[in-house]
């Protein structure tokens, strides 16, 4: 692969350097990676919004915005003060590039397979292996996520350990639409109580992963 082979990247990975030093943005030069947090969230739903309901031009568009937002977070992580939390655009490609290797044994080892089952156990394997040092099913989960999306996946890991939660009166429907209806539903009347369904979506998740943590303290004393 030729160094030109993507001029336009190049172009931009310039460009963005622009930005900094003599002849640069002030403001640019202002942020940290904290700061740039709300754009970063702001431009991925953008990003969203594109692929359930936009045009192929409205996804190019708002890919670029993310990739900025990358690129951005790569060149505040150059400059940073302490040499300690100092990389660069090459580190972050460069470790990227590895991890997809290592998970991917499928395409990248001795033993390529094209069979889907078998592709999604090499994958967990390679993952369960880089993440050993973890010490509960929960590490990992990005605890900024929504609040649906957080206990999707709190709910995934807790089964893990054949930990369910307990059935509710009320089961879900077969389809996502009829789900989609009876979720509006269920935030429609709770708002007429005066309930957060948000908040109380995260308590509910969070005295999930208190049964998950104590369940796995349980097991590691026994």
């Amino acid at each position: 692969m030729g160094e030109r082979e993507y001029p336009e990247l190049i172009r931009l990975v310039e460009t963005v350097a622009r930005f900094r030093g003599e002849g640069g943005c002030a403001w640019y030069e202002a942020q940290d990676h904290r700061s740039l947090v709300k754009y970063l969230l702001e431009e991925s739903a953008e990003l969203v919004d594109a692929i359930e309901e936009g045009t192929a031009a409205d996804r190019r568009e708002e890919l670029g915005d993310v990739l900025f937002q990358v690129l951005f977070h790569a060149d505040v992580a150059n400059h940073a003060a302490s040499e300690g939390e100092r990389f660069n655009l090459e580190d972050v490609a460069r470790e990227q590039r590895e991890k997809l290797e290592r998970r991917n044994p499928h395409v990248f080892g001795p033993n390529p397979t094209r069979d889907i089952d078998e592709i999604i156990a090499l994958w967990e394997a390679a993952k369960a292996h880089e993440k050993a040092h973890r010490t509960s099913v929960l590490d990992g989960i990005p605890k900024n996520w929504d609040s649906l999306a957080r206990a999707t996946k709190v709910i995934g890991r807790a089964a893990e350990l054949d930990i369910t939660v307990p059935d509710a009166a009320q089961t879900a429907p077969d389809t996502e639409a009829a789900l989609g209806e009876l979720l509006l539903a269920l935030v429609a009347d709770a708002r007429t109580k005066g309930l957060s369904p948000d908040r109380a979506l995260r308590a509910a998740t969070a005295r999930l992963e208190d049964h998950v943590r104590a369940d796995e303290a349980s097991r590691a004393t026994s």
